[in-house]
């Protein structure tokens, strides 16, 4: 089986930074747990590329990008985040595509976009650019420092507000934490723990992404332990600030991670996906929903199952449960699952090569990058774990889509659900109808 072509189907848990920057290079390597210490509590001016190590444009600007490093070292910091592996980071600074290049500036909660090439020379330019820029403004007596400290405060204006750190009671606890569906982070404090003072602000910024990022499935709270007594000493609290994790029917534990906001909203998106129903197994029904579905998607798994008449609704359930047992296996994944009847998307089943045969197949379609790769083996949960597992570990072989393009789709009714029934033919009353006198029966 030849190597899977990094750039296609790459596998963010496996291809770290290191796969792309290692220590002997004058990039910093940048993870939630140092972010908030290297970038937003620096002086520094800040040019930081968002990658995947999977993305193709990434690969090819990452000599460029370690070149720009060495030359700029000393006077402008150079970064790179695995936004793919780390995407609470990502996801924090608005990234949608890869690489993604920001500026952190004076303001280091509102970083510029990079617009410039992608060059080693225009990537120094841009820099100087911007330093110059920087430099400009604190002479004119605008605020060069972006510290966190001087910035941050209360957390007001850190990327977070307060009102979305829930204040938890002796008397709401209960019915908030415990009793509702949604998993909880919550910090017991102390209004005169330093350490807790230095928190806030994090756990204020955290509560604000997180609350967006999982529509609320995760929340952040707070008790002040010194008045909320009752609740407090239920779970022990001997120090400040404690934090627990909170999930309905399960006891509590200790939350392990560090107390950066990137620290604590990366652990808050494990814990949503950890928590999180499989994804839909959907039908291609329209274009609508094969384009929404992949292009939310960093892979999209299609399957096209035998036509009804072949399978009875008893045999493509079935098929379905393999697929739903698969997505709930991979679910941290968040590819997108799709299913069609043989022969209901001929023009899908063509750019995919499969042509009217060998039903049930199954196929997973990377659209950033119009390639895809085919199930050789069983469809069965052993034959489909070990595809995706190959592609999950990036190894498998590759093709281009039929025509470089996502094929037309055709809109269709939903299955049902019954066994299908074959069309009814029409009942003609030839009483009336004189045969001619030359036809020879024989010809029946």
């Amino acid at each position: 089986m030849r190597p899977f072509l990094l750039g296609v189907l790459g596998c963010s848990l496996v291809l770290s930074v290191h796969a792309m920057y290692s220590a002997s290079d004058d990039v910093v390597e940048l993870t939630p747990s140092n972010f908030n210490r290297e970038v937003i509590q620096s002086d520094s001016l800040w040019l930081i590329e968002f990658y995947a190590p999977w993305c193709g444009h990434c690969q090819n600007l990452a000599p460029d990008w370690k070149k720009a490093a060495t030359a700029l070292k000393g006077i402008v910091k150079i970064g790179a985040v695995d936004a793919d592996q780390h995407k609470s980071l990502g996801g924090q600074y608005g990234v949608r595509g890869f690489p993604t290049i920001k500026i952190f500036g004076a303001n280091k909660q509102k970083p510029e976009e990079y617009q410039g090439g992608r060059s080693s020379q225009a990537i120094v330019d841009g820099a100087m650019n911007a330093l110059r820029s920087l430099v400009k403004d604190r002479l004119s007596g605008k605020s060069g420092s972006s510290s966190y400290s001087k910035q941050g405060g209360g957390g007001g204006s850190s990327g977070g507000s307060k009102k979305d750190v829930v204040e938890l009671t002796d008397d709401n606890f209960d019915k908030m934490v415990l009793q509702g569906d949604d998993v909880w982070l919550v910090e017991f404090f102390a209004p005169w723990c330093g350490h807790c003072k230095n928190l806030e602000p994090e756990w204020a910024a955290a509560a604000s992404v997180v609350k967006e990022q999982t529509k609320g499935k995760v929340r952040l709270g707070a008790v002040d332990a010194t008045v909320h007594q009752v609740v407090s000493s239920r779970y022990g609290i001997r120090g400040f600030p404690t934090i627990k994790v909170f999930r309905k029917g399960e006891e509590p534990e200790d939350y392990q991670g560090g107390r950066s906001r990137g620290d604590i909203i990366e652990r808050a998106l494990e814990l949503f996906s950890d928590n999180a129903p499989p994804p839909e197994m959907l039908e291609i029904l329209s274009e609508d929903i094969l384009k929404k579905t992949c292009e939310d998607s960093q892979l999209c798994i299609i399957a096209v199952l035998p036509h009804i008449l072949d399978t009875g609704a008893s045999g493509r359930n079935g098929y379905l449960e393999v697929m739903i047992k698969m997505a709930e296996k991979y679910k941290k994944k968040m590819w997108g699952w799709l299913w069609a009847e043989a022969g209901a998307q001929m023009e899908l089943e063509a750019s995919l090569g499969i042509g009217g045969f060998g039903y049930p197949a199954m196929a997973a379609i990377n659209t950033r990058k119009m390639k895809f790769a085919l199930l050789r083996g069983s469809f069965s949960e052993t034959g489909i774990h070990e595809f995706l597992r190959e592609l999950s570990v990036g190894r498998g072989s590759t093709a281009t889509l039929g025509g470089g393009a996502m094929p037309k789709i055709h809109a269709v009714e939903a299955w049902d659900g019954k066994d299908g029934q074959l069309p009814v033919e029409e009942d003609y009353d030839l009483t009336d109808v004189d045969l001619d006198d030359d036809f020879d029966k024989d010809e029946l």
